[in-house]
């Protein structure tokens, strides 16, 4: 089966210049015959006009318009009313459409996935261009985002009017994506010629963080001169403060490990050899750095609109769109961790296993300890991200048949993180450590002496750090295209164009030179520079025993003292004289310069109207990176410089089998060009408490390349009612994965330089990580939706109404262990991918009050392949997010709304391994808004 449909998909695309050509030959020849007229004429999906809807239902039924006139398969998701969309937070609204998933941080959504594809194979288009945002996070949120995902939690979703993701191709439409185009548009004037206003308050309260934050937002709009020129403004600002708080695990490794345990561990059952066993394969396993860490998060929103529409004549639009957005935020950490049992020299090698249990997985769930390095952390960092658009567009028909546009575009996403600080306090050999993971999945930590005592910490020079490590990411994209359309008749239209985009990204750090070369403090002084965090632990059922207050270095009081941000002395910054702040250094370069053919069509066969598009895109490529690396033990600055073409042929039908049931059928080859960290021809060697890495780019990586076909059929019984049911089948040719071994530094051929005035040594084991092409897989699933409005119910009941989604992904992917012919592979799903995916939604709406209530699972999914310290995988475990919302009317004009987001605490889950050993476990708790809403 499967080589039937390889064998019919490769005759579509290898045909797709002849079956351009005959697409034009048919239209034309039906152009001869009369229309149906059964059957209005249909917008393409990449030409679909901003509809005007107001309530929950109204916009369901525009977006199923939308779906239902496309050629190609579109979801959509419309606006509410002006300035009102469904979600508080985009992503949360794309998780709604069947195949897509989210990934959170802070509560909040942030990058998307599509059909099991992640961000950086999903582009992302704002009125019409594209655009890269940029946000940073805790390393359990995925960092800071170098590559081409993009961030929507920068954004207010009340900014925006509509969201098409475009899971089809077409040859109109610009290339470099294998999961959708997500396109966003912002509102126009000329959505609405009337006059507007639009007024909004709420208050938002979480019930961790326990503290309220007001999000604001307006809107005015107006057209002059009879309708033809229009002007619109919209604002928004949100102010909120957020806590998340949990186990973080940081993996776990075997005990052979970082040199062993010391030689007077006894453990129940088991030998001092098979308890330091260091084969993976046959090796106990031990929590790496088993810990629990509050983050306390303050973060501020702003974003702006605008947009002037002009109609000098009726065959002349011309529009001026600009966006801006700002996110700032701080983040607080306090975090308490058993350090030793990650390090060799005098950590683990020093560590006395007294007692455990080792479960059937050959996990040492339960251990008492002496010895053990402890160590106690704050963190203190300040996150900005500023984003700005500007696009003109303009489009004239010269006839009527013939019309010609273009579009111009700016963006730039700028990420500063100017303070990042983390410094430590420790503690030596403590006796009468153990942890328990024998409960649920919060394990019990006992620590056997008072956290909160000063004097029960020291800051020694040469083990205690002081990390100060600002970085700085910008992306920025320049864009021009123009096109011509002709309609030859009703039933054909040539569509050509050509268009060209440039993206820069730039990133860089600084470091310190030695970050454990700080004051060794006294006693005194140690008091005078610390502070007991508590008040750990609310809402999370923290087993009892488990420490909820410890010592903590106070930053600030710390930072007054020994003027760790004076940038003189010790604590001086470097850009390039640090080995890991050279590693943030990254340069890259890209121009994409394509042009396309494209014929959009109507015939009649087989008694039915079919309807579609047939084209082909031809692109080239040039790119170029820089970064520093090691060329014969020398670090100097690379740079590489590469380009290639494409050939993109794609080819959408849809068939209106009856006037309510619409079949079709998609096929088309498609690029993702690799991530734009993964591009640095530099390495970067990191040192980080009991982590040691070395990580480098690939400059000459492939982009992934897929030939994909659709199926889907769909039924439109009633208006605002859908069922639809579709099958995709993606044959993937290469992806972009991490290759991860691990070595001796001094195998590297690295210079010791680079990791003098660390805590490392040349004989220290390195995670050493590089991107690689590796062999593709076979991607495949199916996906349902049913949106269904009860009017059919008598009297009350038919206000009802719901939405119901599922997808199911699957696919196999080899990823490499070496690149050494022969080296074994490990098999598994598609990084990110979750199998399954559901969603559904109850509403009830009436004129003057409505509610309703939302639940979205996502199935766990794989992170990492393979992973670190011996485990087979990383990845996150299944979540089930409920959300509600409730409206009244109080005038026709003034409107109260309350809602609750993440009402189950829903907890973010990480694992490792494949006996789903924790890695992580946090929540942020639920967060609750009351509003109002004024519209004149």
């Amino acid at each position: 089966m499967a080589l039937r449909v390889s064998q019919g998909l490769r005759t579509i695309l290898h045909g797709g210049a002849s079956g351009l050509a005959l697409a034009m030959a048919v239209a034309t020849a039906a152009g001869a015959q009369e229309a149906q007229p059964a059957q209005p004429p249909a917008e393409q999906a990449s030409e679909v006009e901003a509809v005007v809807v107001t309530g929950f239902r109204a916009s369901l039924a525009s977006a199923i318009n939308v779906k239902r006139n496309a050629s190609g398969v579109v979801d959509a998701i419309k606006a509410e009313d002006i300035a009102q969309f469904p979600d508080l937070n985009l992503a949360e609204s794309l998780q709604r459409i069947p195949g897509v998933s989210i990934s959170r941080i802070n509560g909040e959504g942030r990058q998307i996935s599509v059909r099991g594809l992640g961000s950086e194979y999903t582009r992302v288009r704002i009125n019409g261009m594209e655009a890269i945002t940029t946000t940073g996070g805790t390393a359990n949120s995925g960092g800071t985002n170098r590559g081409r995902g993009f961030d929507f939690n920068i954004f207010a979703s009340d900014l925006f009017n509509s969201i098409a993701v475009r899971k089809t191709a077409s040859a109109d439409v610009e290339e470099g994506s294998l999961g959708a185009t997500v396109d966003l548009d912002t509102a126009s004037p000329f959505d609405n010629p009337k006059p507007q206003l639009v007024l909004s308050a709420q208050a938002s309260y979480n019930d961790l963080a326990k503290d309220v934050g007001p999000r604001l937002s307006a809107l005015a709009s107006r057209t002059w001169r009879d309708g033809t020129f229009g002007a619109l403004i919209s604002v928004a600002y949100e102010n909120r403060h957020l806590l998340e708080e949990g186990a973080n695990i940081t993996r776990w490794t075997y005990g052979g490990s970082n040199g062993g345990f010391n030689a007077a561990s006894t453990l129940p059952g088991y030998t001092l050899a098979q308890i330091n066993d260091s084969n993976p394969a046959t090796a106990l396993y031990h929590p790496r750095i088993p810990a629990y860490v509050s983050y306390d998060i303050d973060s501020e929103r702003f974003g702006a609109s605008g947009s002037l529409q002009w109609k000098p004549t009726d065959r002349t639009n011309v529009s001026f769109d600009a966006l801006y957005s700002y996110l700032a935020g701080t983040r607080k950490e306090a975090q308490l961790q058993a350090l030793g049992l990650s390090r060799g020299g005098s950590g683990k090698p020093q560590t006395i296993i007294r007692d455990g249990v080792v479960d059937a997985n050959h996990n040492l769930v339960y251990a008492k300890l002496d010895n053990v390095d402890l160590r106690t952390q704050s963190a203190y960092d300040e996150l900005n991200t500023e984003f700005k658009q500007f696009t003109l567009a303009a489009d004239h028909r010269f006839t009527d048949k013939f019309k010609v546009g273009g579009l111009l575009g700016y963006a730039d996403s700028t990420f500063t993180q100017p303070v990042s600080t983390i410094i430590t306090f420790d503690r030596a050999n403590s006796q009468g450590y153990s942890y328990d993971f024998r409960g649920d999945r919060l394990p019990t930590i006992l620590l056997g002496f008072d956290a909160t005592d000063p004097a029960n910490w020291s800051a020694i020079n040469g083990t205690s750090e002081v990390r100060l490590r600002p970085q700085f990411v910008e992306n920025q994209f320049t864009t021009g295209k123009i096109f011509g359309e002709y309609d030859f008749n009703d039933n054909l239209t040539l569509k050509a164009g050509v268009d060209f985009r440039k993206f820069e990204y730039d990133s860089y750090g600084q470091y310190r030179t030695s970050e454990t070369v700080s004051q060794t403090l006294t006693p005194a002084q140690l008091a005078a520079a610390s502070k007991v965090y508590s008040g750990f632990g609310k809402h999370m059922g923290l087993p009892a025993g488990n420490a909820t207050a410890w010592l903590v270095p106070d930053i600030d009081a710390y930072a007054r003292t020994y003027g760790i941000y004076s940038n003189t002395g010790i604590y001086a910054l470097t850009n390039t004289n640090n080995s890991s702040a050279r590693g943030q250094y990254g340069t890259v370069e890209e121009k994409d310069a394509g042009a396309y053919l494209q014929a959009e069509f109507r015939f009649d066969a087989f008694g039915l109207p079919f309807r579609g598009d047939a084209g082909v895109r031809q692109v080239n490529t040039q790119q170029e990176s820089g970064g520093y690396a090691v060329v014969n033990n020398v670090v100097q600055l690379v740079n590489v410089r590469r380009d290639y073409d494409m050939t993109l042929p794609s080819f959408n039908l849809a068939a209106d089998v009856t006037d309510t049931v619409v079949a079709r059928i998609s096929a088309a080859k498609t690029i993702s060009r690799p991530g734009i960290g993964s591009l640095s021809p530099g390495g970067d060697v990191g040192v980080q408490g009991a982590n040691r890495t070395f990580s480098s780019g690939n400059p000459d990586l492939d982009p992934t390349q897929s030939k994909n076909l659709d199926l889907s059929l769909e039924w439109y019984p009633s208006q605002g009612a859908m069922l639809a049911a579709g099958v995709f089948f993606k044959r993937i040719d290469t992806f972009v994965a991490t290759l991860r071994t691990q070595a001796p530094y001094n195998t590297l051929g690295l210079p010791d330089s680079l990791i003098a005035g660390t805590s490392a040594t040349p004989t220290d084991i390195f995670d050493v990580t590089q991107p690689v092409n590796s062999n593709g897989g076979d991607l495949k699933g199916f996906e349902v939706n049913w949106q269904q409005p009860l009017t059919f119910l008598p009297g009350a009941w038919s206000h009802l109404g719901y939405i119901l989604n599922y997808t199911f992904v699957d696919s196999s992917i080899e990823y490499l262990t070496s690149t050494t012919p022969g080296a074994p592979t490990v098999n598994a799903t598609l990084v990110g991918l979750s199998k399954h995916a559901a969603n559904a939604t109850l509403y009830y709406e009436t004129d003057t009050w409505s509610i309703r209530g939302s639940a979205a699972y996502r199935d766990g999914y794989l992170t990492q392949v393979p992973g670190n310290d011996g485990n087979a995988y990383h990845g996150t475990n299944s979540t089930l997010n409920i959300d509600a919302q409730a409206s009244f009317n109080i005038r026709p004009n003034l409107k109260l709304s309350i809602e609750g987001v993440n009402l189950t605490d829903e907890f973010n889950d990480q694992f490792v391994g494949d006996s789903n050993r924790l890695n992580v476990h946090t929540h942020s708790g639920r967060t609750y808004f009351l509003g109002l809403r004024y519209s004149y």
